[in-house]
């Protein structure tokens, strides 16, 4: 079963008629969602998928119950060790989420640092997504370091230095290159070998 990560900014409050459509089409071929308890879009997604009437559906959340459950489906809680209300403890539920997920649905303000870490997560675990940049309504598939980089032009350049601060932004995408490059140089071995 197909498990699609859905999260964006806390700023989105309204889910474009585009994201409505791509969101549709998940509930359609009856894909298993995973959403955050947060308000903001986690909360639009969750109304949108109670309207649907659609029970594939988990929410996960850190702490004892989630902020946010519409629909009443099932938990998954996550445990962590950090304090409650700090970044870290948030982040742990994400980590998890990225974890569990076949693939992500992102929409993306252009700075939050939340969203873009989970596609840099998702991207990590050899997983695609696809962000949705809010104000320009265009969809972007990020599968590759190159279409990360692609997607943060979009970024304004001070939320850019604040993502550098808050999640350490250009050593994670400096990181997942060199592994990009190194995975490449193996499979060119590989490939080399074969044919000796």
């Amino acid at each position: 079963m197909t498990t699609v990560f859905i999260a964006g900014s806390i700023t989105i409050k309204h889910l474009d008629a585009k994201v409505r459509e791509r969101i549709m089409n998940i509930v359609h071929q009856n894909f298993d969602v995973i959403v955050g308890d947060a308000d903001g879009v986690d909360t639009s997604i969750q109304q949108f998928l109670l309207d649907q009437d659609y029970q594939h559906v988990t929410v996960f959340c850190t702490g004892e119950t989630p902020r946010n459950n519409v629909g009443h489906w099932a938990v998954r809680q996550v445990k962590t060790y950090h304090s409650p209300g700090s970044r870290a403890y948030f982040t742990a539920k994400d980590l998890a989420m990225a974890e569990a997920a076949d693939s992500g649905l992102m929409i993306w303000d252009t700075k939050s640092t939340g969203t873009l870490s989970n596609v840099i997560e998702l991207l990590s675990r050899k997983k695609y997504s696809w962000a949705f940049v809010n104000k320009l309504k265009t969809f972007h598939a990020i599968k590759s370091v190159e279409s990360l980089e692609q997607l943060l032009d979009y970024m304004p350049p001070p939320a850019r230095m604040k993502a550098d601060t808050k999640i350490g932004l250009s050593e994670k995408v400096s990181a997942l290159r060199s592994r990009e490059i190194q995975m490449s140089l193996l499979a060119e071995r590989a490939t080399a070998s074969e044919h000796h």
